[in-house]
């Protein structure tokens, strides 16, 4: 481009202001605007996904059901399931380390900011290559090109001969792509923590939050490589002539199975200890009282992550493994409740005795312990060979994981959205829309996967796309489904208090929480730079012994 032109651009870009802003947030490598278009992309993305699961729960309403066909219906529950953990969960879980981390630890940004902002765009264009395969095809209603496979992806379903065209490609380059992106997240999660803490914020001292997602960052690196390795072997497969799923050619089904469950088992682990984090740091601001037991919550943390390598084949109970391997899935999906456990103690401790407000962070992070309580309960029983054997494949396991999903991991990020939204824009959240949101969800949660348990246990099948009257599941069916649309109406509720409030909400100011963590020590949002002098850590509260320096009882070594 000549000189010339470039003045025109540029002159044509000073009169449109909205032009310079566009720009800056595309070419941004703040840790913090980063972190806010994760959210924000997280967030597009969930009401996509909740748009999809209530096309499923309509047409499943009522037996011999016509609303969509079976393969537009294959279609949803692929793009559902692959939308909600690939492009919401772990989304937003990185948005909140992005922005919060480097703050939380005392630092001016991430360690590698060129290289977060990359990451950042390469997860962004998975999630729009993954919806690209709308276009064209069968059309918009037919869902085009869309992934029909499942968001599991099980050989043979992906080889050429079962999906001829190139729906099972875009799901892969998709996840393919955005799991770069992953990889290069938690690389630079866990350099910033390692080497850019603070003056005397030792390992020791690091809020919950900054270990809790160190963990998690660790986790992302380990397991979302051998998914990375199986895409690539797939579409070797596919293109090239491999024949690695292939089991006429002397390939394995179950090796996709093996590389598929070592990422997404751990992957429940990468998505929930980033929810257990929020509750760590909200349960403790809202009871006014330090966590109990740091140190145990600490250790706990980490063997989640040792133990979450090592019970991937609990998905594969039904598939003919040998009675020693089963055992040992048995036994480590029990032993992984054991640190889980602790950490629920931990924060009845932390509550026991408090001061509590029930504010909208707080009410979400005690539905979450409540809720994930029974994701746990149901999680051992499905860890139980004989019991997984019978009801591998049901409802029952739907509503499972769900109950992981929606109602411990769902549940703590609309607490964490409640609680530093102020801090990101400046403007408190409507707390009277945020408390019926709040019932409205818990309610439609409820009506959805409480009886969802019970046509798994009656016998019906998931990915069924319809079935037969008179089995017991007509009734459940359609209770699941309304509590579905109140769960949208619930969720529409939240978007509008998140857009009203930013424009006429209360001013927030830098600490609305009366908190103790570094973030709340500067303005609301922060500045560019985050601290205009780097602060020094004398111990785990440190905003608190800035705003008491007399209380003796802030020294929490």
């Amino acid at each position: 481009m000549s000189s010339d032109a470039m003045t025109i651009r540029a002159a044509g870009a000073a009169g449109r202001p909205w032009v310079e802003a566009v720009q800056d947030w595309i070419t941004t490598v703040d840790h913090k605007r980063l972190g806010i278009l994760y959210i924000l992309y997280a967030l597009l993305f969930l009401l996509i996904g909740g748009l999809e699961a209530i096309v499923i729960r309509i047409q499943l309403m009522r037996p011999h059901n016509d609303f969509v066909s079976p393969q537009v219906f294959n279609r949803m529950f692929t793009m559902h399931g692959t939308t909600m953990i690939f492009f919401v969960i772990m989304p937003v879980m990185f948005g909140f380390a992005n922005y919060l981390v480097p703050l939380m630890i005392g630092a001016r940004d991430m360690a590698f900011p060129r290289l977060n902002a990359f990451s950042f765009w390469l997860t962004a264009f998975g999630g729009l290559l993954l919806y690209f395969s709308f276009l064209g095809g069968s059309g918009l209603y037919g869902a085009g090109n869309a992934p029909d496979v499942g968001w599991w992806a099980y050989a043979p379903l992906t080889s050429r001969a079962f999906s001829p065209g190139h729906s099972a490609d875009y799901w892969t380059i998709a996840v393919l792509v955005s799991g770069f992106g992953s990889i290069g997240t938690a690389t630079n999660i866990i350099a910033t923590i390692l080497s850019m803490r603070c003056p005397g914020m030792t390992l020791s001292r690091m809020p919950l939050m900054a270990w809790m997602t160190l963990v998690m960052s660790g986790l992302v690196l380990i397991s979302i490589s051998p998914l990375s390795a199986a895409q690539i072997m797939l579409l070797v497969d596919r293109y090239l002539g491999g024949h690695f799923f292939d089991t006429q050619a002397g390939g394995s089904a179950t090796l996709w199975m093996h590389f598929f469950w070592i990422f997404g088992h751990p992957e429940v682990y990468i998505l929930v200890i980033p929810a257990f984090a929020f509750a760590s740091e909200i349960i403790p601001v809202f009871s006014r009282k330090p966590i109990f037991g740091y140190p145990v919550m600490v250790a706990a943390t980490v063997s989640i992550g040792f133990i979450s390598m090592s019970v991937w084949a609990h998905h594969m109970f039904t598939i003919g493994m040998s009675a020693a391997s089963n055992t040992f899935f048995v036994l480590t999906t029990m032993a992984i409740a054991v640190p889980t456990g602790i950490k629920i103690f931990n924060w009845l401790g932390t509550m026991w005795g408090g001061k509590i407000q029930f504010k909208t962070p707080m009410l979400f992070s005690i539905a979450f312990l409540f809720q994930f309580l029974i994701a746990g309960l149901t999680g051992v029983m499905l860890g139980t060979a004989p019991f997984n054997w019978q009801l591998s494949g049901s409802y029952f396991v739907v509503a499972h994981f769900h109950y992981v999903i929606v109602g411990a991991i769902l549940f703590c990020i609309f607490g964490a959205i409640y609680y530093w939204y102020p801090k990101i824009t400046g403007r408190m959240l409507n707390e009277r829309l945020g408390k019926l949101h709040f019932w409205l969800f818990v309610v439609g949660f409820h009506l959805t996967f409480d009886p969802m348990h019970i046509p798994g246990v009656l016998g019906m099948p998931r990915r069924i796309y319809t079935y037969e009257p008179g089995r017991g599941w007509d009734s459940w069916n359609v209770i699941v489904s309304v509590g579905a649309f109140i769960q949208g109406i619930a969720t529409l509720l939240f978007l509008a208090n998140l857009v009203l409030s930013y424009f006429k909400g209360r001013k927030a100011g830098s600490d609305p929480w009366d908190a103790w963590t570094l973030e709340w020590s500067v303005s609301s949002p922060p500045p560019v730079y985050n601290f205009a002098v780097i602060p020094a850590v004398r111990s785990r509260r440190p905003l608190w012994d800035q705003k008491h320096p007399e209380d003796p009882d802030s020294r929490y070594e």
